[in-house]
């Protein structure tokens, strides 16, 4: 792979020109100047958000690569065109383009069964282990749950990617194999182990080596600790009391592979327009065209593998609506005014993504932030695509915050009620100390609950941040409130007693519908571990 660095190099604009600066589509030269800078000052305002990064290309030139706001609140240091993003999930399309060329090079087929290539891998269902191929590990169509298993590596845990791995085979699935979508990121760790071993280097040199030094993407990182010598790095920002602050970063190393790639837009806007020319990355000293993959595996990434439901939007919100909504490999594929969308979005703590592209125009839209903000990025996403499609502007911004508040007001509520009906005189079950000691759960270990001061605290064996105080709520279940309040994912734990009155088992649910699907502790079987009696 290593002739792929002499390929010509797709160029990006130095200059970083604002959008403002550029026409709208190639047939309306003649229209008013896009204010892109108002857009984005709007959202920023609206939707709590210290800084946003924007990529456009189209038609394989460079629109925008551009930064507004702050790295980081409380600093008036500027987002720049170099200024690095956790782009988290859309790391995806990365690994999908990784496999992708291990396919062209006969090194795996699409179909293959995992087995073949990891013969240690396991799922819950022998069935399914056995069936599993290298493309079902692409396109959430396992079964399992979605987000099943996340809370392996979110937030930063202990384990190592090859315990992750090892311990699909513990987690029950939802659904029948292939049934319906569910999003999942295990698999994709799955999928960047396999590269890695067939690249016989780890999953981050190979993608620098593979893609973002052929592509120009020099400056993007596949680990945090390669930020250590670069100043121009944005900080993550969580709503913490309903307002924006700034949080630690949370270092996922063991996700590699469904998260892990950090860039900026001059680097995205040279990915993008890679993807949009299948593959291509210019031509080498003989003239010869230089190509990641192959036209062949450029559509199969595009095409649609797995359905996925439609909902219906709020009726401002009503063209927004595709026809048709898939998951293909590494992308969500639907549809927009007619017209084929490839995008995917990413989230980690402190940081949302969103990268989009429109193969029939040659377009592509790039977005990021350093909030977590999924309205910001749906309201400058359908408002730039409406632009550099030609389409009459529609107040995306102000409709999409509208329905935001009022579904956030509603969640509010629904959240109130579900307290204030609560049967607020009742008592455990038993003692409080009888609930203390530590609980297992299969995959993800141990929990503990241990007296501190006058508070039952409940911790993880291998998630050092997850630790927060019990407050009781009624009968038998408890509140967790975490300590990191930016995680903004505090639950419900619930004991069920045996026949004995001796805790059978201890379950645990998200409180609000908020709350990021990686926090998927309803996912969790906890059991009291039988604790040995020490001999006198």
């Amino acid at each position: 792979m290593n002739r792929l660095a002499a390929a010509i190099l797709i160029a990006l604009s130095t200059t970083g020109a604002a959008l403002a600066q550029a026409p709208a589509v190639a047939t309306a030269s003649q229209a008013p100047a896009y204010n892109l800078e108002a857009d984005v000052k709007r959202v920023m305002k609206e939707f709590d958000v210290p800084g946003i990064a924007i990529a456009v290309v189209k038609d394989g030139k460079v629109l925008a690569a551009q930064g507004f706001g702050v790295r980081k609140l409380g600093d008036p240091t500027p987002v720049d065109g170099k200024t690095l993003f956790e782009i988290a999930s859309n790391s995806k399309a990365f690994t999908a383009a990784g496999l992708a060329m291990l396919v062209d090079q006969g090194k795996l087929s699409w179909d293959d069964p995992v087995i073949k290539h990891l013969p240690d891998f396991r799922m819950y269902d022998p069935y399914v282990t056995a069936e599993m191929t290298v493309r079902d590990l692409l396109t959430h169509r396992s079964g399992l749950g979605l987000g099943a298993g996340d809370l392996m590596w979110w937030p930063t845990t202990t384990f190592s990617t090859d315990e992750i791995i090892h311990n699909l085979r513990y987690i029950k699935p939802a659904t029948s194999f292939r049934n319906s979508y569910a999003y999942d990121n295990l698999l994709y760790i799955v999928a960047g182990k396999i590269i890695a071993m067939k690249s016989g280097k780890p999953w981050g040199e190979t993608m620098r080596e593979w893609i973002l030094k052929p592509v120009g993407m020099d400056t993007t990182t596949t680990s945090l600790e390669e930020h250590a010598n670069n100043g121009n790095v944005s900080a993550p920002h969580s709503k913490i009391n309903g307002k924006a602050a700034v949080v630690k970063p949370m270092p996922v190393a063991n996700a590699i592979g469904a998260v892990g790639i950090n860039t900026n837009t001059e680097d995205i806007a040279r990915w993008m327009n890679v993807l949009l020319d299948e593959g291509r990355v210019g031509k080498d000293a003989s003239g010869k065209e230089v190509r990641l993959w192959s036209e062949k595996q450029a559509r199969e990434m595009w095409t649609a593998q797995t359905p996925m439901k439609i909902n219906q939007p709020r009726p401002p919100l009503a063209a927004t609506k595709p026809n048709f909504y898939a998951y293909g490999l590494g992308f969500q594929l639907r549809d927009y005014q007619g017209k084929l969308v490839a995008m995917h979005g990413g989230a980690l703590q402190g940081f949302y993504s969103r990268v989009l592209l429109v193969p029939e125009v040659k377009l592509g839209i790039a977005i990021f932030t350093n909030a977590e903000s999924g309205p910001a990025l749906n309201a400058l996403q359908y408002r730039l695509m409406d632009q550099y499609l030609g389409l009459a502007p529609t107040d995306w911004i102000g409709r999409i915050a509208d329905v935001d508040k009022e579904m956030h007001a509603k969640e509010l509520a629904r959240v109130k009620k579900e307290s204030a009906t609560r049967a607020a005189h009742s008592k455990p079950s038993l003692p409080l100390a009888a609930y203390e000691g530590r609980y297992q759960d299969a995959w993800y270990g141990i929990a503990t609950i241990k007296k501190a001061g006058n508070k039952q605290v409940m911790s993880f064996s291998r998630t050092p941040d997850l630790t927060g105080e019990l407050e009781h709520f009624q009968h038998d279940t408890f509140i967790v409130r975490w300590k990191e309040r930016n995680f903004n994912a505090d639950a419900y734990v619930t004991f069920s007693l045996d026949h004995d009155g001796s805790i059978e088992r201890m379950r645990m649910k998200p409180i609000s519908t908020e709350t990021d699907f990686s926090y998927d502790f309803q996912d969790l079987l906890f059991t009291p571990v039988k604790e040995e009696k020490k001999e006198k």
